[in-house]
């Protein structure tokens, strides 16, 4: 990467007494493009320090009042990550190495020629990105669980491919829009994976899942002491995601308190965690997902029309389930895994079925099949009745949740019921003793829970 590549994303403070090595050096840096602030004094730069996030500073050893080392421990005492560079005069070559010892990145003894430091303040970035990367990584190992492929031949399915390749080059925001259960991470996946930030983090977050102040603070980051149980700093995922993705699931959800913040990150980069008041910036590309209709959204005022044009510079439209045609045989199959089969009579119940839950109830329905299976082949009656019904119901997404929660509590109660003996249980349940393992392991029952017993109005 070249330094005109770097300049553009270096914010450098430079801090020295001396009034005309500063004017100079400040000007040589902005005009290369960096990001540059000057302080005359440690205390005025501990005090930008708070107020901004520095990735180098170049401080001068000797000055009065804050010494460049009591600046260094006061950049490492706030948590700081900005690397130091030193500049100190002959007589201070024992400091400069005590500095490097507290973690200082270099140290240039003056008079310095500013191209030579401009070389050293690059290599200097270079560590802190380095830094950076491994902090990434190890968050993104903690938080990324493993992936499918998508699936699919149909029609509706190689235009969102056409799409998916056609926005591989671009760096801007894309809204993907479609009903719960289609697949919109996975959309969001294959996006990252074919642009140019590939090998940078992608990372997850879904709006619904969290309450408001979290979200904040997942998203943002929080200071220590910033509220109730914040004991210790935490960065905030756009600063994990800095030079990668991130993906914002169900955006819709979020609050209108949190949605200004989230515009002034995609205006300028520019955010702020919770109880700082250190402006950071990053650079961060945004994919945001949704099954809700933002544009009504808009016109209830519960989204904002400015956040909105800022996160749907383009719109890649999902199709359900039901308009993917045999799509559906593929992705059962996929899901059933190698070794299983589907009889004539259940492949037919698949296709004819509405699927209003989507993909997310496909993979449910053939994980049920899977355990009521006496062998490797899923028939008809292994499907969950909605599904064999000759017209197909529409049923909310979150039945399923329901349905296993049922079948639970019928297993436990009938094995609770026979005294824990399994060959009974099975020919009450209509099933074989294999598939009733297969539940016991399925819905986690305990032989404590089985001989907790009920008691009888």
């Amino acid at each position: 990467m070249t330094a005109k590549t770097h300049s553009a994303s270096i914010d450098l403070l430079i801090v020295d007494d001396d009034e005309e090595l500063r004017s100079r050096a400040g000007r040589y840096f902005r005009e290369l493009g960096y990001h540059v602030e000057e302080a005359a004094d440690g205390a005025e730069a501990l005090r930008l320090s708070h107020e901004r996030h520095f990735n180098v500073a170049i401080l001068d050893m000797m000055m009065p009042g804050l010494s460049g080392l009591d600046v260094l421990r006061g950049l490492q005492a706030d948590e700081t990550d900005t690397q130091v560079i030193f500049l100190t005069g002959k007589g201070s070559i024992e400091l400069a190495v005590q500095a490097m010892q507290l973690g200082a990145h270099d140290f240039l003894t003056k008079p310095i020629r500013f191209k030579e430091l401009e070389a050293v303040v690059i290599k200097a970035y270079e560590a802190n990105q380095l830094r950076q990367e491994n902090r990434q990584l190890r968050t993104v190992l903690r938080r990324t669980q493993a992936s499918a492929e998508m699936v699919g031949t149909s029609p509706a399915m190689r235009e969102v491919y056409r799409l998916i390749e056609r926005a591989a080059d671009s760096d801007k925001p894309i809204l993907i829009q479609g009903e719960s259960g289609t697949g919109k991470e996975l959309v969001a996946k294959a996006l990252h994976q074919s642009s140019p930030l590939r090998d940078r983090p992608l990372i997850v977050i879904n709006c619904a899942a969290l309450p408001e102040t979290l979200l904040e603070s997942e998203l943002f980051g929080h200071e220590k002491g910033a509220f109730t149980g914040a004991n210790s700093t935490k960065p905030g995922l756009f600063e994990v995601a800095d030079g990668g993705t991130i993906f914002i699931d169900e955006i819709g959800e979020m609050s209108p308190t949190l949605q200004p913040k989230l515009l002034r990150v995609l205006e300028d980069g520019s955010l702020r965690r919770i109880g700082s008041l250190k402006e950071r910036r990053v650079h961060v590309r945004v994919l945001a997902a949704t099954n809700r209709d933002l544009n009504e959204e808009v016109k209830q005022k519960r989204f904002r029309e400015d956040l909105f044009y800022r996160i749907n510079v383009m719109t890649l439209q999902l199709p359900p389930l039901r308009e993917r045609g045999d799509d559906v045989l593929l992705l059962a199959e996929r899901f059933a895994g190698p070794g299983w089969e589907f009889e004539s009579d259940a492949i037919q119940a698949i296709r004819r079925y509405n699927w209003p839950g989507n993909v997310r109830q496909l993979i449910n329905a053939v994980e049920r099949a899977k355990i009521l299976a006496d062998d490797e082949v899923i028939r008809c009656c292994n499907l969950p009745p909605e599904v064999t019904q000759e017209t197909p119901a529409v049923i909310p997404p979150t039945s399923d949740v329901d349905l296993a929660a049922l079948n639970r509590a019928h297993v436990v109660n009938t094995l609770r019921r026979e005294r824990g003996n399994k060959k009974r249980a099975a020919e009450l349940l209509g099933i074989s003793r294999r598939s009733l393992y297969r539940l016991l392991e399925k819905f986690h029952i305990t032989s404590e829970e089985l001989e907790t017993t009920t008691t009888q109005p």
